[in-house]
């Protein structure tokens, strides 16, 4: 019998247990300010945006999306920003299904991730969001903690900017690089509310106090959804000793206490020793 293992335990990119994430909706002029001060620090951020919304005088011009947002996420938040509780299952379709398409026409890539406009969603739309396309949606809930989401499609941020970021920031840099949980600081909010409190520099703050560390991912809603998604995949023998991925990204787990071991795009990896070898996982 080979020797026992400890259950081996997720990690993000480049072996690291901390990720950071942040989330801004409506497509508004101040995305112009605050995108500005994400790329200052090193942070990475989703934007969701009201595609029928653009071009009105207080938000973006759809011309400025691409390059504005080059780096970042551009999401989903509907066109016309209904509330989706209230409305029938062919409303929410062509809210979301149009939304998309003028979002992909202007940035280029697929958008496959949204925030619920006003927070609002019930049952109905959860069920109906995979047939749209839509791999994960935000909710306004708030946490508090900073665990990875059970459910992509009911993503619950940690925070709103406003309650206590700087504070929250520090307890996430304390906790433990090494523990039995990855952790997630997610944070949401609106750009417009930096001016209307006169607060820009709370951002500037945070920025500076977490932006940049080699050891903390930040990366967008639909990098994060992606990769937790695809370390769901990872099979692993009955002593944990073999781990074969079968996805097409480079993972990491910690084996052990201390030892993270990278689990290569593809490839049967051996836990005890991080050795690889690739494997036809697909035959015709």
């Amino acid at each position: 019998m080979s020797e026992h293992l400890p259950v081996s335990l997720s990690l993000f990119p480049g072996g690291r247990s901390k990720a950071l994430t942040l989330s801004y909706d409506d497509g508004v002029i101040e995305d112009r300010r605050l995108v500005e001060i994400f790329n200052k620090h090193g942070l990475r951020g989703t934007f969701h945006l009201n595609s029928g919304n653009l071009g009105r005088e207080t938000n973006l011009a759809p011309k400025e999306i691409a390059a504005l947002y080059a780096g970042h996420e551009v999401s989903a938040h509907s066109v016309t920003h209904p509330f989706f509780d209230q409305l029938p299952p062919a409303a929410i379709i062509r809210e979301l299904s149009e939304d998309r398409q003028r979002l992909e026409e202007l940035c280029g890539y697929p958008v496959r991730g949204m925030s619920y406009p006003f927070g609002t969603f019930n049952d109905q739309v959860l069920a109906l969001l995979p047939s749209i396309g839509i791999k994960y949606s935000r909710t306004v809930l708030s946490t508090g903690h900073f665990n990875v989401p059970d459910n992509f499609l009911a993503w619950h941020p940690t925070l709103h900017h406003k309650a206590n970021l700087l504070e929250t920031a520090q307890k996430f840099l304390d906790a433990p690089a090494w523990s039995p949980r990855m952790k997630l600081l997610y944070v949401w909010g609106h750009s417009y509310e930096f001016r209307n409190d006169n607060n820009w520099e709370l951002m500037e703050q945070f920025g500076a106090k977490i932006g940049g560390r080699a050891d903390i991912w930040c990366a967008t809603n639909i990098e994060i959804a992606d990769y937790l998604q695809a370390l769901r995949r990872v099979e692993f023998s009955a002593d944990f000793g073999l781990a074969l991925n079968p996805t097409a990204a480079d993972l990491w787990i910690m084996a052990g206490k201390k030892n993270a071991v990278k689990l290569a795009a593809g490839s049967l990896t051996d836990v005890r020793t991080g050795e690889s070898r690739a494997q036809a996982l697909w035959r015709g």
